[in-house]
């Protein structure tokens, strides 16, 4: 369906002129509430954020002003994807990785983040990346030169000598003199990474406390860090003002992760009765952060991606265990985020996400309100994003029917706004007209 998109620009703006937007729909998700709003005229600010949401008549335009209409449409706000690996690809699994060169994996982020956006991901939480690419791909898109979504970078994921985050797959010949970039053996090394990783543009704190699926010579359940570790973490974390996130697979590990202070607990997937009542009593607020689709991806593609059988069979045996602690956890009440891995899955599967959490438990608009106003709590910034709210950022996704009822509509987003711009004009600086 071809949207109306109605403009209305000044060819010479006067002196000291506002240029505002005005976008207009049916009706738009105020997800505070639950309820739809009828008839809204939203005025976005030449900073990008909402001035101003009504649901009168569109006033008179200025010269400079523009109008967005999106005649028959449902505006949700912008998705919030609190798991990515943008410098993954996923279909290149195992060694096949040895093949491509070390600037190949930032280069592949650029399209991966340009196609998150375009789906509805307007922000992304990026847990560790080697060579900083997602703190180079943030600044990239903050200055113009590609197209992507607003970035929370993590930097190196910290860890433990041989665990998850670290290098796994190579000999010893084949390896860096010394640690490998964050990793750390004692609460003072990882404290040291924390304000590393912080140094050079880290916004979160990746840190690995369990075994993983796609590491060699780790188990999913296996505890990797102490207590005492991950609260050295957490504590330089946020005493720099930042939040941490844990990779944290095993029931062990998750309690140790929860007691310790950290943040979000990534994958959850073998969680049992007390990570659960534990997350729930923290002073602290605790957010689980579960990825329960990519591994209809894996286990369909993997052997011809590459990935290696011992990595295929984790997957398996964590993956059905993963979604029904999904729905205990949800059930009981912990706080939930939408998070999908991306890099173990391609960008085009991660909107079916949204199916799989309703099939396991959450209703249509909890789903939404984990990629909304949830991730934007869990991240700090509710001043900035998760809602269509006077002061946030106009994030939006457009889609056609009602997402409430049916869930599906959601993975076919027939417009993306950033910041009151549709993705389909974001033109990189290259490619501007220039005077």
């Amino acid at each position: 369906m071809r949207l109306s998109v109605l403009l209305s620009l000044a060819i010479a703006l006067p002196a000291g002129a506002q240029a505002d937007t005005y976008i207009t729909a049916d009706r738009y998700l105020d997800v505070e509430t639950g309820r739809y709003v009828d008839d809204p005229v939203i005025r976005v600010g030449e900073d990008g954020r909402i001035v101003s949401i009504g649901t009168d008549a569109l006033p008179a335009l200025g010269e400079a002003d523009r109008r967005i209409d999106y005649p028959g449409m449902t505006l949700l706000p912008g998705f919030i994807d609190m798991h990515v690996h943008l410098d993954g690809p996923a279909d290149i699994g195992g060694y096949r990785g040895l093949a491509f060169t070390d600037s190949f994996w930032p280069i592949s982020a650029v399209h991966n983040g340009e196609a998150m956006l375009r789906l509805g991901f307007t922000t992304v939480r990026q847990v560790g990346s080697g060579q900083r690419a997602d703190v180079g791909l943030k600044q990239a898109i903050e200055a113009g030169y590609v197209v992507g979504p607003r970035i929370i970078p993590a930097g190196y994921s910290l860890g433990a000598t041989g665990g998850h985050c670290d290098s796994t797959f190579l000999p010893p010949s084949l390896e860096q003199e010394g640690k490998e970039e964050g990793m750390g053996d004692g609460p003072e090394e990882l404290r040291h990474q924390v304000r590393r990783q912080r140094k050079y543009g880290a916004e979160v704190i990746k840190v690995c406390a369990t075994g993983g699926v796609f590491s060699r010579n780790t188990e999913p359940g296996q505890p990797q860090l102490s207590v005492a570790e991950l609260t050295a973490i957490a504590d330089e974390a946020h005493q720099w003002g930042l939040r941490s996130a844990a990779h944290a697979h095993g029931a062990e590990g998750i309690r140790r992760a929860i007691a310790a202070g950290i943040d979000t607990i990534e994958h959850a997937s073998l969680v049992d009765d007390e990570g659960i009542r534990m997350a729930l009593r923290r002073e602290r607020p605790v957010w689980f952060s579960m990825d329960i689709r990519n591994t209809d991806y894996t286990q369909a593609m993997g052997t011809s991606t590459g990935t290696l059988p011992d990595n295929l069979r984790k997957d398996r045996e964590i993956a059905q265990a993963q979604r029904d602690n999904f729905r205990k956890a949800h059930e009981a009440g912990v706080r939930m985020v939408f998070a999908s891995d991306v890099g173990v899955m391609p960008p085009s599967w991660v909107p079916g996400q949204f199916a799989v959490m309703v099939e396991y438990g959450m209703t249509p608009l909890e789903a939404i309100q984990a990629a909304t106003k949830n991730g934007a709590q869990a991240l700090g910034r509710e001043a900035d994003v998760g809602a269509i709210a006077v002061g946030r950022y106009a994030d939006m996704v457009v889609v056609a029917g009602d997402p409430l009822v049916h869930i599906e509509t959601v993975e076919t987003a027939a417009g993306v706004l950033k910041g009151g711009v549709p993705v389909e004009e974001m033109v990189p600086w290259a490619l501007q007209p220039k005077e």
